[in-house]
């Protein structure tokens, strides 16, 4: 089964276009680089989270695997991405507990519903499926919210500034030895604010 993926984006635009929301994807892990999360050691969910965030899914309305993981990308604004090798082993594990059935449509997609062992199992866990989408939602108002909006067009100028001056500093070794300094200088003191 092949499944598209995504890969790194061309900076070559990434003064005239840069986009905060992107870019977060790309650094903490959404489809733009290593998948997983900005939080908990670099899992979005706890291990066994994700059936819980998938049949919740699956009630709102019947979907492909791949609607699935570009579900969650959206609702991340794509500063998180489930794989394929998560996602649809956890699909086939749902169809074997009975809480899922699939079928297959013109063209050999397999589309997912929820079945009503899953709609009583989601019931039994309400308080677990709150518990997950709240962390969904409070990661979104702090990711999104004023004050790291206002790190995002900071983060954007400075990326501006790096790769917009890229073409002109490609064979200057010193001038780019400084921008590195600079850049680990801010990195060093970033990390001691945030301790």
């Amino acid at each position: 089964m092949s499944h598209d993926c995504h890969g790194p984006r061309n900076w070559a635009g990434a003064g005239r276009a840069f986009d905060p929301g992107v870019m977060g994807g790309w650094f903490w892990g959404g489809r733009q680089g290593r998948r997983g999360g900005p939080f908990r050691g670099g899992r979005m969910f706890e291990q066994g989270d994700l059936k819980y965030v998938i049949l919740k899914l699956l009630e709102e309305k019947p979907r492909h695997g791949y609607e699935i993981i570009k579900e969650l990308e959206d609702r991340f604004r794509g500063a998180y991405s489930p794989s394929p090798g998560t996602v649809y082993p956890t699909l086939t594990m749902l169809e074997d507990l009975g809480y899922a059935r699939a079928s297959q449509e013109e063209g050999g997609k397999r589309i997912y519903q929820i079945t009503d062992e899953g709609r009583a199992y989601l019931a039994e866990n309400k308080s677990t499926v709150e518990d997950i989408f709240e962390r969904i939602s409070q990661f979104g108002a702090s990711l999104f919210g004023a004050p790291m909006m206002e790190v995002n067009r900071a983060f954007k100028d400075l990326a501006r500034s790096v790769y917009l001056s890229a073409p002109r500093l490609s064979g200057d070794q010193e001038r780019l030895r400084g921008i590195r300094e600079v850049l680990e200088r801010a990195t060093k003191e970033i990390a001691e604010l945030v301790k």
